[in-house]
């Protein structure tokens, strides 16, 4: 069942999906009739799933979960991956993977590999203020909290010079 993201409780589980370019209008639309159908047939061995989604910045999915209704099964998560997955082909863009960082520069968020984000954090580029997307959160609370945040108080810290 698809319900506001609002209204998911803050222990729901959230997955961050962030894409390597922003989404334009079209896509964003198209993206969030997809989300709105798989999420609204996303079941776990016959069970509606208590699910939810928002698209922030039109570059990241952020997929929400409440598991204390019925929590997802390794089946239902490989649909929602497989789901994933088509979305990167029709859309020609990446939301897997993971070796990718995005940060917030003054004027535009910015899609780097992560190789190349240690390499920024080692000159002005990226300092310890840099807002970074820490996509490892794995809830709505913390996502709501500590998703957006300082370098310094996520794992990019280690980058750091």
């Amino acid at each position: 069942m698809l319900v506001p993201f609002s209204s998911l409780p803050s222990h729901a589980r959230v997955w961050i999906y962030q894409s390597s370019r922003v989404f334009s209008a079209i896509e964003k639309e198209e993206i969030s009739a997809g989300l709105n159908t798989f999420l609204s047939n996303w079941a776990t061995h016959g069970t509606p799933l208590n699910t939810a989604f928002e698209i922030r910045y039109n570059q990241f999915i952020v997929i929400g979960l409440d598991e204390e209704v019925k929590g997802a099964s390794g089946c239902s998560i490989d649909a929602s991956v497989h789901m994933v997955q088509s979305l990167e082909m029709k859309y020609k863009l990446e939301l897997l993977d993971k070796m990718n960082v995005c940060y917030r520069t003054a004027d535009q968020i910015c899609y780097t590999p992560l190789k190349e984000f240690r390499k920024l954090a080692k000159t002005p580029k990226v300092t310890p203020d840099t807002i970074v997307f820490n996509n490892l959160v794995v809830d709505k609370a913390e996502y709501e909290s500590h998703w957006e945040v300082p370098a310094y108080d996520s794992w990019h810290a280690r980058f750091i010079k």
